[in-house]
Parts: C-alpha cells; structure tokens; sequence
C-alpha cells in the first residue's frame, strides 16, 4: 500500500551556487560519500531528500545527513538510511521506499514513493 508521494525539482546552476557560496552546506546536507560528486548529482541527491521528507509527510525525526543516496551497480537509486531517520520510517509503518532522479536541461528532479504493508488505508471512505 503507498503510504506518501514526494517530488521535487531542482535548478542545477542555482543549486552549485548556493553551495559555493556557502560551502558548509555539503557537510549540513550529504553524507561524506556524496559530497565529491558534480553538482548535477548532488542537485538530482538533494531533490531526492526533500522528495522522501514530502512521502514521509514531514521532517520530524529526519536528518539529511542520515540519508544516503546510493546506486547499485546498474546505477538504480536507493535510500541507505541510519539512525533517527531510520527508526522515523519505521515507525511511520514504511517498509518500502523507491525512488527515481534524472538531470537534464539544466534542472535536476526526483520521485520517492514509500509503501508499506500494513493492512489499512491512509484515508477514509464514506457512503454518498
């Protein structure tokens, strides 16, 4: 069952500015493994991020710097999460989280869909 969708959208030149022009930033919002790549993959990574806090439904409990935007050897996406974010998604019920980025054009995008498998909606039906 799917539990939250996020989105986002992100202006890559816009993005490499503000991280130039504050360099503390890379620190505050990647994990040391990210924070070497080009700005259109940590644009396409920060898009990720704020994408899962919008398919969480909220920032309480989540630390960017828990949340590690990693790819298999086939370049497929996916959350590696640790500490308080971890047990946040947990105890949200989410037992699945998916998410897909692209860059082109000079904007960077991301789509995160958690799930989970618990029995029961997230909204409610009423008889018209």
């Amino acid at each position: 069952m799917i539990i939250g969708i996020g989105v986002d959208l992100v202006d890559i030149a816009r993005f490499a500015e503000t991280i130039e022009k504050t360099p503390k930033l890379r620190e505050r919002l990647f994990t040391p493994a990210e924070r070497e790549k080009p700005a259109r993959s940590l644009a396409a990574r920060y898009a990720a991020k704020e994408a899962l806090i919008k398919a969480l439904g909220g920032s309480d409990g989540v630390y960017w710097s828990e949340i590690d935007v990693v790819q298999d050897a086939e370049g497929k996406p996916s959350f590696a999460l640790s500490g308080s974010t971890a047990a946040t998604v947990v105890n949200r019920g989410i037992t699945g989280l998916h998410v897909s980025m692209s860059h082109d054009g000079g904007m960077a995008t991301a789509y995160v869909i958690a799930e989970s498998t618990r029995t029961g909606g997230t909204f409610n039906v009423r008889n018209a």
